[in-house]
């Protein structure tokens, strides 16, 4: 299950030990519930040794009452078993590229040695970048001479149509039991169905013992004849007579992987709808594609998406009492599941500028701008600030602050000159608040004249950023005295401007005495929770 980190502000997957299921054959005595835990704890050590990108990590394990846990890495994207059912039968490069990644997982957890026991398609998460993972070593068996383990011998684990012929006979498994339940998943993937159907678990573990499979080719003539008989080989009855370990399967697959590709533009191009698995084998270690920000369509307000939506969304009302409180605690990334998953429903009924609305889209984009993720918190605030002019003109307070966090966006994502565009169309309507009754923001008006000066340094243009920034630093000066931090600061960074050296914190050049960069520093203490009044709410 899903679960949250309230430490590290993080999400992670929560697996729980069913302690009555785990007892129900053997000892149910206090003595057979430490031996339990004992061993529990023993394959946790296991398991938390693991160090490869194909398996999950493990970051903590503990008991609370009766219950045994485990806290692992939560790994996003789409299970094998979905992959298959939104594509069919996979392109032969996709399911060998699944298929030597899952190789590579199983050559780490059989080095131990352990055996899996349980592979099967929806044990297989396909991130989207392509990246196969591998799930569920929760039912492993320690192979180690005198190792106890938690599984009962004789007893049956696993998925009855991946399970090989001895372990569905309750025998003696080992490695070559998972490189059998790896054949089951590539003749899946490539036929689009297990090697072995029947009406009952007990007739599709019949069938493994007894029947051959079909040769794919018989199913898929495009096949070629080097995976019809890798396929075969895996799926042999006897142990003996499959590929002795991983690293032979690997070996076997790599004619079928796809090459790797030189166009460097091929290899920046956003991900398709589904993950393909071949992707790290036709562009090895390429960053992940970035996309350029842009604004949505006018008049159509983003909807946020969560990283996993539940069935039904939790209740507004709830969720509007539940969000102050993860607010306090400081768990910012469930304020943005929560947040993402009662907005859809909660706009259809009420509309955007519904009051409780209005506050949740606030608190969404607010959020997100204080977690750093400017790519998602970019449309958010460009669509507040649309609906705050159109109901009330582009010159209303709250648009041209909107508008304002949604260039702190441009500017994080490196789009210079779009955030500059929009400081200097910003400032002089900012500096018109200043004559209003009220006075304005001069605090405001000061972020905003350095912002454009230090973007003008950034992108080279010392001569502008100085004639921007010097008479800044004569009003901050005036407004907090010549030894204030900030004019202190600004006065540094100047000081380099002059000698036409590169920013502060750059190559060469000595740290920032108050933050070490350029324009990460925060402009004072914000007090009490993120929302307060700030101008920098990204160095929160």
């Amino acid at each position: 299950m899903t679960a949250y980190d309230e430490q590290l502000d993080r999400r992670v997957a929560v697996k729980l030990l069913r302690t009555d299921l785990a007892l129900a054959a053997g000892d149910g005595s206090e003595t057979g519930r430490s031996e339990l835990r004992r061993r529990f704890r023993r394959e946790c050590r296991v398991t938390a040794g693991f160090d490869h990108p194909g398996l999950v990590t493990v970051y903590d394990a503990g008991e609370d009452g009766e219950e045994i846990y485990l806290v692992m890495q939560r790994v996003p994207g789409l299970s094998l078993a979905d992959l298959i059912a939104e594509e069919g039968p996979l392109p032969v490069a996709r399911a060998a590229a699944v298929a030597a990644q899952i190789c590579g997982a199983l050559a780490a957890v059989h080095a131990v040695p352990v055996v899996h026991r349980d592979l099967k398609p929806s044990n297989v998460m396909v991130r989207e970048d392509g990246r196969v993972v591998v799930l569920d070593l929760g039912i492993a068996a320690v192979l180690e001479t005198g190792a106890t383990r938690i599984t009962r011998t004789g007893g049956v684990v696993g998925s009855p149509p991946y399970m090989a012929p001895e372990q569905a006979l309750s025998t003696t498994v080992d490695p070559r039991s998972d490189l059998y339940a790896l054949g089951c998943l590539l003749h899946e993937m490539v036929a689009g169905e297990p090697p072995f159907r029947a009406p009952t678990a007990l007739g599709v573990m019949q069938r493994h013992a007894d029947e051959p499979p079909v040769p794919l080719r018989t199913l898929r003539p495009d096949v070629p004849a080097a995976l019809e008989d890798l396929v075969l080989a895996l799926l042999a009855k006897q142990p003996k007579d499959r590929p002795a370990d991983a690293q032979e399967v690997y070996r076997r697959l790599l004619p079928l992987l796809p090459p790797a590709e030189s166009d460097p533009a091929a290899a920046l191009r956003p991900y398709g709808a589904l993950p393909d698995p071949a992707r790290p084998y036709r562009h090895p270690l390429a960053p992940q594609p970035v996309l350029p920000a842009r604004a949505p369509a006018p008049g159509a307000g983003p909807v946020p998406a969560a990283a996993a939506r539940p069935a039904a969304p939790p209740d507004l009302a709830e969720a509007c009492r539940r969000v102050p409180e993860l607010l306090d605690a400081g768990r910012l990334s469930e304020v943005v599941d929560l947040v993402a998953q009662v907005l859809p429903d909660a706009r259809g009924q009420h509309g955007d500028q519904a009051p409780m609305v209005h506050t949740l889209r606030r608190v969404y984009a607010r959020t997100l701008l204080v977690e750093r993720r400017y790519r998602t918190a970019l449309p958010e605030w460009q669509s507040l600030a649309r609906s705050a002019a159109a109901e009330r003109g582009p010159g209303d307070p709250e648009a041209l602050e909107c508008r304002r966090e949604a260039a702190i966006c441009l500017e994080k994502l490196g789009e210079t000159a779009a955030a500059l565009a929009e400081y200097r169309y910003l400032l002089p309507l900012f500096e018109a608040g200043l004559r209003q009754p009220g006075g304005g923001d001069q605090d405001r008006v000061f972020d905003l004249r350095e912002r454009i000066g230090k973007l003008l340094a950034a992108d080279g243009d010392l001569r502008g950023a100085q004639e921007v920034l010097l008479p800044l630093l004569a009003d901050k000066e005036r407004r907090y005295g010549p030894h204030h931090r900030e004019a202190a600061q600004l006065r540094f960074e100047l000081d380099w401007l002059r000698r036409g050296s590169p920013a502060p914190g750059g190559a060469g050049s000595p740290p920032d005495p108050r933050s070490g960069s350029w324009a990460a520093a925060p402009r004072g203490p914000v007090p009490g929770n993120p929302y307060a009044s700030g101008t920098q709410p990204s160095g929160w």
